[in-house]
C-alpha cells in the first residue's frame, strides 16, 4: 500500500526515483570492476613474469571462476547477515512495542518532535501511527534503525549480480587470447578501454561527469595492473 501510494504521488509530481533498494547495484558494479582488474592484474604479472600464452589463459580462466564464486559467496553471506542482524533488532523493538506501548508511544513523538513537529502534534501524529502495530513497528524501525525491515536487499539477487558482473568483466581481458591473438599489449589495452568505459558508465547512472568517473577508474585499474606486472617481472627475473 505504502509503495503504491509512493508511486502515486511521484507521477503527480512528474518524476520517478529509480529503485536503490534491490540490493543489485552495488554487487553488480563492484563485481564488474573487480572482475576487470582482478583479471587484468592477475594476466599482467603472470606474463611480466614470462609466462605463456596456455599458462596466462589458464590462469584467467581459473581466476575468472575462482572470483566469480567467491564474490557471489561473499556477498550472499554478507547480505544475508546483514538482513539477520536488522531482524534480531526488529524483533526487539517488536518485543518492546507490545510490552511497553506508552513508553514507545513518547519515544515516537520525540522523533517527530526532533525533526520539527510541533510537540502537541507530534503526540497526535505518535498516537494515530501507534494505533497500527506494523506502520509503528515501521516507523520505529525506520527511525532508530535507519532501514525499512520491509525492502532489505536480496541475498540471492547480491550473490547473482556479483557471480555473472564478475565473471563478465574478469572475461575482458582473455578475449585477446581466446581469439588466438597472443599479445599480452591487447589485453591490456582491451582491459584499460574497458575500465575506462566502465568507469564512465557507472558514473551517469549516478549523475556525476562521465569523464570524471572514467578517468578514475582507469587510473585505479592501470595502477593495479601495473604494480602486478611489475612484482611477476621481478618474482620471473629472480626465478630464472
Amino acid at each position: 500500500m505504502f509503495s503504491v501510494n509512493k508511486e502515486h504521488d511521484q507521477e503527480a509530481h512528474g518524476h520517478q526515483h529509480r529503485d536503490v533498494s534491490g540490493g543489485w547495484l552495488r554487487p553488480a558494479v563492484f563485481g564488474s570492476m573487480d572482475g576487470l582488474v582482478t583479471n587484468a592484474s592477475l594476466i599482467a604479472g603472470v606474463g611480466g613474469g614470462g609466462g605463456s600464452p596456455h599458462t596466462l589463459i589458464l590462469a584467467g580462466l581459473a581466476g575468472l571462476a575462482a572470483g566469480a564464486f567467491s564474490m557471489a559467496a561473499g556477498e550472499y553471506v554478507s547480505v544475508s547477515s546483514q538482513n539477520e542482524l536488522v531482524a534480531a533488532e526488529v524483533r526487539k523493538e517488536k518485543f518492546e512495542l507490545e510490552h511497553n506501548p506508552d513508553a514507545e508511544q513518547r519515544e515516537l513523538a520525540e522523533v517527530f518532535r526532533l525533526r520539527g513537529v510541533d510537540a502537541d502534534l507530534a503526540q497526535e501524529v505518535a498516537r494515530q501511527v501507534s494505533r497500527r502495530p506494523d506502520e509503528a513497528l515501521r516507523v520505529h524501525v525506520r527511525e532508530e534503525l535507519g532501514v525499512d525491515h520491509k525492502e532489505l536487499p536480496s541475498p540471492v539477487t547480491a550473490a547473482g549480480a556479483s557471480l555473472v558482473t564478475f565473471a563478465l568483466g574478469a572475461l575482458i581481458p582473455l578475449i585477446p587470447y581466446l581469439a588466438g591473438l597472443r599479445s599480452l599489449a591487447a589485453a591490456l589495452v582491451l582491459a584499460a578501454v574497458a575500465a575506462f568505459l566502465g568507469g564512465g558508465l557507472v558514473a551517469r547512472i549516478t549523475d556525476r561527469p562521465f569523464l570524471h568517473g572514467a578517468g578514475r577508474q582507469l587510473l585505479l585499474a592501470v595502477t593495479a595492473a601495473g604494480l602486478t606486472y611489475g612484482i611477476g617481472s621481478l618474482v620471473g627475473a629472480v626465478a630464472s
